[in-house]
């Protein structure tokens, strides 16, 4: 677990791991939010059981406006942040959102200190499960253009702090073909995807995605990216026409199938793992990183539709990110464009 560093009255120390005790502080905080009410009414989630899946729910509910688009990154560096926030402001969480460090474990992601199955990490390994699914298809088992072989797992997580999750809403396009789907899968009618479907988390660990695309160099060839539309490619996978060709994933594509299972697999749900938001708050420190090598150039940079790989209507600076009952207030793409640029970020990274 890596650092993020805030400044002014947030000031942390500059560390680049966590301690056991800060790491178990941040794990009370997440399975805290688990205990209390959502605020997403039900009406619009009739399967939101607490406070953890109001952000799950806003995932959903925004996923073909947030992904291959151009508020990707900073909608999603929003989201991250205000995660955290509510940690913090709901659950008297006194850190920061931590990163996962992909190249350092790309090749055993279950050997690193996050996904190791001990009582600092969040959990581990699922148990052997779902036998009849030989690979899980990216982007969709149903298009598989990259398939990803099947690991030992694939079954309810059984070691660690969230051995016991419980995932309540989605999923929608899960990778593990034995996920029960959500029992409202209608797109026309209210709570597409938010219909209660108690289950427990799966995870399937493999080093396929990593040791394919998340090494070093792999982190450094896209940040020698000349260009946003470039990176902004290179990072999900190859431009929206041809994604995932020529068994290209992405950082993006790949960092989120290092667990696989469900609801990780699942584009739409995959917050419904706590695993997720180190994984964004990677992408995060990339982007910013990115920004950063020629901020004078890229801090507003932009380029991207404002629906799912549509770029007939491109996105602007202007253009609202919400995130519906889970955080308030709606803020720009401009204002998320910097994490240094005032309200209401106030961060860097280490």
């Amino acid at each position: 677990m890596s650092h993020k560093v805030y400044f002014g009255h947030e000031l942390t120390a500059q560390r680049s791991t966590f301690s056991s005790t800060e790491k178990k502080d941040y794990i009370k905080a997440v399975q805290c939010l688990a205990k209390l009410p959502p605020k997403t009414s039900k009406d619009v989630c009739p399967g939101c059981r607490n406070r953890y899946d109001d952000f799950v729910a806003t995932h959903i509910q925004q996923s073909f406006n947030i992904h291959v688009t151009g508020n990707f990154l900073t909608w999603h560096r929003y989201f991250t942040w205000a995660y955290e926030q509510t940690l913090r402001n709901e659950c008297g969480y006194k850190g920061n959102q931590p990163y996962y460090s992909y190249s350092r474990w790309y090749k055993d992601p279950t050997k690193s200190p996050l996904l190791d199955g001990s009582d600092t990490s969040v959990s581990g390994q699922g148990a052997e499960g779902c036998t009849n699914q030989t690979f899980t298809g990216i982007p969709l088992n149903t298009d598989p253009r990259i398939k990803i072989p099947k690991g030992p797992g694939g079954g309810c997580v059984t070691s660690g702090p969230f051995k016991d999750w419980q995932v309540n809403v989605g999923p929608l396009f899960p990778g593990s073909e034995c996920a029960p789907l959500n029992p409202n899968q209608d797109f026309t009618k209210p709570g597409y995807g938010l219909g209660y479907n108690p289950r427990c988390l799966t995870r399937d660990i493999t080093s396929f995605s990593g040791e394919g695309w998340l090494k070093d160099d792999d982190i450094v060839s896209l940040l020698k990216s000349s260009t946003y539309q470039s990176f902004w490619e290179t990072l999900q996978g190859g431009p929206p026409a041809t994604s995932f060709a020529n068994n290209f994933m992405g950082v993006h594509t790949a960092g989120h199938f290092i667990i696989g299972g469900d609801p990780g697999g699942d584009f739409t749900a995959s917050p419904g793992d706590p695993y997720f938001f180190f994984h964004h708050a990677s992408i995060d420190r990339i982007y910013w990183i990115w920004q950063n090598l020629k901020p004078s150039e890229r801090t507003k940079a932009l380029y991207g539709g404002t629906t799912i790989s549509d770029l007939s209507v491109p996105a602007t600076l202007q253009d609202k990110l919400g995130m519906g009952a889970a955080f308030g207030p709606q803020i720009t793409i401009e204002d998320a464009s910097s994490t240094m640029g005032g309200a209401p970020f106030c961060y860097t990274y280490i």
